[in-house]
Formats: structure tokens, sequence, C-alpha cells
């Protein structure tokens, strides 16, 4: 066999074999790696670059060597789900760098970590000072999270007491101009409703890079020009425009009439429509 050909079998084999194993290990180990995954992630990539080049003759052995060591953290996972204990030793456990704001001193040098590296990591979570902080925790992953104390948490509508309404995921129905059927469905339009939206704004699908449909059934679109410009999605101004205007039109009847049952109906009716407007105008200007 002509050496070529054979570095092309043993690259083509070990890169399926590779792919397997990581399938195998999950996403994890794609994501947040432990020091053990870490170290056996290196290991397993040089055993099996050793072997597709032919340093190492057999292949069986290359291939028995990377199964070892990608089933011992397979192993060491099941492990750690069943054992808290052993699920700390192997994937370790979070440092608490500041408690109600107060720098943990003595866990900064445990994990060799000095005062310009912290300020460092709290300034990527955009926090400029370090008493703001009610809890400052550097992850096993390394990762850094803070919770701020709550007079420096930004303000939410729970906090206000105002009513939102939810939102839910935007289905992509156009994608590289072609339409998705399923995304559609999904949301209860069909392919006329789409075409419908399309022409309001002017454009067709094939000129639509990606098309979404937000949680108020409006349709959002960006185009493959970037030149060209698409107006935006008029019925929710259009909506809060006919309830003001409806407010506004009980109020004249109200002042305009001399019947006094109908100026109160007119009266108590502006009244309600009012406290609509104040429950939905913030959902309709978003």
């Amino acid at each position: 066999m002509p050496e070529w050909l054979d570095t092309v079998i043993r690259c083509s084999l070990f890169l399926v074999v590779l792919f397997l194993i990581t399938k195998l290990l999950g996403k994890k180990q794609l994501s947040q790696l432990s020091f053990f995954e870490y170290v056996t992630g290196i290991t397993i990539g040089s055993i099996a670059g050793e072997v597709a080049m032919g340093l190492e003759r057999n292949i069986m052995q290359g291939i028995i060597g990377v199964v070892i060591f990608a089933g011992i953290p397979y192993l060491a996972g099941l492990l750690s789900l069943k054992s808290k204990t052993f699920r700390d030793f192997i994937e370790g456990q979070g440092t608490v760098f500041i408690k109600d704001g107060k720098i943990m001193e003595d866990n900064l040098k445990k994990e060799r970590y000095t005062t310009d590296e912290l300020l460092e990591l709290l300034r990527k979570k955009d926090v400029f000072n370090a008493a703001d902080v009610e809890f400052g925790i550097l992850e096993a992953d390394g990762d850094f999270n803070v919770l701020l104390k709550k007079e420096n948490q930004p303000l939410t509508a729970k906090d206000l007491g105002v009513a939102v309404a939810p939102i839910k995921e935007p289905e992509t129905v156009i994608m590289d101009g072609e339409i998705l059927d399923e995304p559609l469905s999904t949301i209860g339009q069909s392919r006329n409703w789409l075409n419908t939206e399309l022409a309001k704004l002017g454009v067709t699908v094939e000129n639509v890079f990606l098309g979404q449909v937000d949680s108020y059934g409006q349709l959002q679109v960006d185009l493959f020009d970037d030149k060209l410009k698409v107006p935006s999605p008029q019925e929710k101004p259009l909506i809060l425009a006919t309830i003001k205007k409806c407010q506004a039109d009980l109020e004249l009847f109200a002042l305009g009439t001399e019947a006094q049952e109908a100026k109160r109906m007119y009266s108590e009716n502006s009244e309600k429509l009012q406290k609509v407007l104040d429950n939905v105008t913030p959902v309709l200007r978003s």
C-alpha cells in the first residue's frame, strides 16, 4: 500500500473514532472541562495524532489506548452522578472570593489570584466596586459569577409592580431565501400569511436572508442586500393608536351629550379603556 494512502486511511479512521468518542462523552467535553477531562482530552489527541501519522504502526493498540482514555472519564462521569463526594473531588468546587462586600483574602491566595486579577474579573462583569457585590464566586470551571447587593441590582418590572406580557421564543420562518414550513405550522400560520406579510414590507422571499416571527406575531426580516432598509412592522403602533382614538372619542361623546345616562355610560367606558391603555401601552411600544 502506498504510504500516502496508508496515512489517508489512518487519519480518516481516527477522525471517525474521535468523533464517536466525543459524542459519547457528551457536550460537557466541549464546553466546561474539569482538570481530569482536560488532561484526558490532550492525551487522546496525542495518541490519535501519533498513530494516525504512522509513528506507531499498530492501529489496534492506538484504538485501544484511545478507548481506555475515553472510557475512564465516561465511568468517572457516571460515578459523579451517584456520589457528590466523588464529584467534588473530580470536578472541584467553587471558591468564594467576595461575601457581603468583603474580599476573602485567604481564598484568593488559595487559588493564586492577585487583587488585580480579581478586579479584572469584576470589570468583566461590569462591576467596578467590590463593595457593591453581595456574593462573588470562582466556579470550578474557572468562570467568575457575581450577585450584586439588592440596592445595586437593576430595577425589573416585578420590582415596579408592572405586569408584562410573556415573551416566547422567536420562530425562524425564512432562512437563506427559503421558507421553513415547520416553524410556520408551530405558530399556526401558512405560506399565504407569510407572503401577505412580506408584501406589506415590500420584499419577496428570495431577497430575505433571515425572517423571524416574534411572540407578538410580527414578522422581522433581514435582507441579503444590507443597503436596503425594511420598514418596521406597524401592527402594534396601529393597535395602540386605535385604542387611544377610541378612548378619546368616548371622552368627547361624554362631553358632547346632554343625556345624563349616556354621559355616565361614555365616562365609565372611557375610564375602562384608559385602564386597558395603561396595561397594554408598555407591550405595544416595545
